[in-house]
């Protein structure tokens, strides 16, 4: 994409998010469910902080572009790195994690990650917005733009740190409340939910990994210039 449609794609993408975020902000509280949203509010569900971060991710992707186009090239440089290591570190594989777990556990049992209780609350179109619609506007944003990323070791770094930080808000929560963010977590035992933590990790690394290699088979060396 040139530069301009860039920026209308990435103001586009960015208005979705504001919108979809807006839209979680207002749900109606009427016939809620009184197990959801206390301790923590919604702050403590990753689909909820994964939408920020998309809206965030976006305005710096419009913010680079504008930038670009007005040739403020002090100032460009420094916004497409953080644009870059947003993408790369947990744009791409939150987004891709959330939406394959989430349609995983849903269809195995929904209840576990998803109660049938909230489609009272949540109407069907912002389930999708959330947990849908989250996968193809990474893989077109991979195809959109190149994004530089990280040396590996920093990347996996980064990563880890994220997911880290992420697992302590929700052993925090239930340290506070006795209850699970994700009722999943109470079916195993301590042994087992270490396990299954690992393996939420090595897959979330699986996809950062994945999102680098579809960067580098589309676009090679290539990289903007300024």
């Amino acid at each position: 994409m040139d530069i301009s449609t860039l920026a209308v794609y990435h103001c586009l993408a960015f208005a979705w998010y504001f919108f979809v975020n807006y839209s979680l902000a207002h749900l109606r509280t009427e016939n809620r469910p009184s197990e959801l949203f206390l301790y923590g509010g919604q702050w403590k569900y990753l689909t909820i902080l994964n939408l920020l971060l998309q809206a965030v991710f976006y305005g710096v992707s419009f913010l680079a572009d504008v930038l670009r186009l007005i040739k403020e090239l002090r100032c460009v440089k420094c916004v497409i790195s953080s644009r870059d290591l947003l993408f790369s570190v947990l744009a791409f594989p939150v987004s891709t994690f959330v939406s394959v777990s989430f349609w995983v556990l849903y269809t195995y049992n929904r209840e576990l990650v998803y109660p049938k209780s909230l489609d009272g609350v949540i109407p069907q179109w912002l389930n999708h917005a959330m947990h849908t619609t989250i996968l193809p506007f990474a893989f077109l944003e991979i195809f959109a733009t190149p994004h530089r990323y990280p040396t590996k070791k920093k990347g996996l770094f980064l990563v880890g740190f994220a997911y880290f930080l992420y697992m302590s808000w929700v052993l925090w929560i239930y340290s506070v409340t006795g209850e699970w963010v994700y009722p999943l977590f109470g079916l195993f035992s301590p042994l087992g939910l270490a396990a299954f933590l690992a393996g939420s990790l090595a897959i979330t690394v699986c996809f950062y990994s994945f999102g680098e290699f579809l960067n580098r088979m589309i676009w090679g060396q290539f990289y903007l210039l300024f």
